[in-house]
């Protein structure tokens, strides 16, 4: 048999090390929770703020308010005897205009028979009617995006759930009924429980 042919050789390259490499390998094994600089440097992903806002307080929003009004919003007001527009304007000390989207109509017809007259509440024609474009009946989901976009509207809420992701949203003005009274937060021009009843 013939001898097999060995292919050459060649020397492996050894790694130099530098004393910059010796110098950042001591760092992590003596420091290993110190802060990367390098990463601090890289620009962050941070939310745009609109102009608008003076400090959480939104500068935008002027007379005659546009009240963005939620299903349980009318339901209270009924249950208090109040009127929508009256009691608004009381809070305010200023015109509104009560505004109701696609979805809460939806979400009053769906509630059936027990809420017709907040439905025909609803259905007045000094109340403005926002058409809605996204799939889906979900009344709170669709005031929060609309609150999002716009930062020119108040939104009149008595739901938890609703005023704590409005919250969220930094120039958004809530109403709620309390003690048969309208009362407004993060707005700075109003008075908290409205305007005495008479």
């Amino acid at each position: 048999m013939g001898r097999a042919k060995k292919a050459a050789k060649f020397p492996a390259m050894k790694k130099i090390i530098t004393k910059k490499a010796i110098k950042n390998y001591k760092e992590e094994v003596l420091n290993p929770n110190k802060k990367d600089h390098n990463k601090e440097k890289l620009p962050r992903n941070v939310p745009n703020v609109s102009t608008a806002l003076f400090f959480k307080y939104n500068t935008t929003l002027v007379p005659p308010y546009r009240v963005l009004v939620d299903t349980n919003f009318i339901n209270f007001s009924i249950q208090n005897k109040l009127d929508l527009e009256k009691g608004m304007m009381d809070c305010l000390y200023a015109k509104c205009t009560p505004c109701i989207t696609d979805c809460v109509m939806a979400e009053l017809e769906k509630l059936g028979q027990k809420y017709r007259v907040a439905l025909r509440i609803a259905k007045n024609p000094r109340f403005e009617r926002l058409p809605c474009t996204h799939k889906g009946t979900y009344a709170d989901d669709c005031l929060v995006d609309r609150v999002t976009q716009h930062k020119c509207f108040i939104v009149a809420t008595c739901d938890r759930d609703l005023k704590r992701r409005i919250r969220k949203v930094l120039g958004v003005p809530i109403i709620y009924v309390t003690q048969h009274n309208y009362s407004i937060e993060g707005f700075p021009e109003a008075t908290i429980g409205g305007a005495p009843r008479i």
